[in-house]
C-alpha cells in the first residue's frame, strides 16, 4: 500500500502559462491521496492558466483502464505540452508509457506502506522512497529500474544499453537518456540529488 503527499505549488508554478492536463487519480482512497487539498490545489493552478484542464480518472496504474479511460480526453491530451498525475509513482510511470511524447510530472510523492499495490500489472512498481525523481528523469524511475537504485546518473558500467549486474536488463540512465533527449529536456539532468530520510512510514 501507499500513501501520496502532494508536492508543494511551487513545483508547478513553472508549467502553469503552458498546455497542461492535470491527471487526477480517484483510485485508492484507502492510500490517503489527500483529496480535498489536491482539489484546492487544482482550483489554484487552473486559475493560473485557462490552457490547463482537470481531468478525473480511476487507476491509472492499470495501462488497460488508462487507456479505457483516457480515449475520451485524447483530443486535450494531443493539445497539450505536459501532464500532471496527481497519483502514486505507479501511476505516473503508467501514464508516462501511454504517453511518450508528452512531458510528463508527478503531482505527489510516495510513501512505503505493507501491502498491495493499487491494481497495476507493471513488473516494476514504485519503491515509495519518499522524493520522486520521475519529474527529473522522464518518468522513468532510477530507484526502482536501476540495479543500484542510483540518482545521480550511470555507474559506467552500462554496455550496449544493459545494466552490467543484470545482463538482460535495460540500464535506467540509458532509457532516462534517451527519453529526455527525445523530449529535449536533456537540461534537467542538472537536478539536486537531496539527502533523503529512509526512515520507514508511520
Amino acid at each position: 500500500m501507499l500513501i501520496t503527499a502532494l508536492k508543494s505549488i511551487e513545483e508547478f508554478r513553472a508549467i502553469a502559462d503552458m498546455k497542461t492536463v492535470i491527471v487526477s487519480c480517484e483510485g485508492c482512497k484507502e492510500v490517503y491521496f489527500p483529496e480535498i487539498e489536491a482539489k484546492l490545489l487544482y482550483g489554484e493552478l487552473t486559475a493560473m492558466s485557462p490552457d490547463i484542464k482537470v481531468i478525473y480518472l480511476d487507476y491509472v496504474c492499470n495501462p488497460e483502464n488508462l487507456a479505457v479511460q483516457t480515449s475520451s480526453h485524447l483530443e486535450s491530451i494531443g493539445l497539450a505540452n505536459k501532464m500532471l498525475v496527481f497519483s502514486c509513482g505507479v501511476g505516473v510511470q503508467s501514464v508516462c508509457e501511454m504517453f511518450p511524447s508528452t512531458h510528463v510530472f508527478a503531482g505527489c510523492d510516495t510513501l512505503a506502506l505493507p501491502g498491495a499495490q493499487g491494481v497495476t500489472p507493471l513488473e516494476v512498481d514504485c519503491a515509495g522512497c519518499g522524493q520522486c525523481y520521475l519529474n527529473y528523469t522522464g518518468g522513468i524511475c532510477p530507484i526502482a529500474l536501476c540495479s543500484k537504485s542510483l540518482i545521480n546518473g550511470q555507474c559506467g558500467g552500462c554496455k550496449d544499453g544493459k545494466c552490467e549486474v543484470d545482463h538482460e536488463m535495460d540500464c535506467a540512465w540509458a532509457l532516462i537518456y534517451s527519453r529526455l533527449e527525445e523530449l529535449e529536456l536533456l537540461h534537467n539532468l542538472n537536478y539536486e540529488a537531496k539527502l533523503r530520510n529512509y526512515a520507514p512510514s508511520p
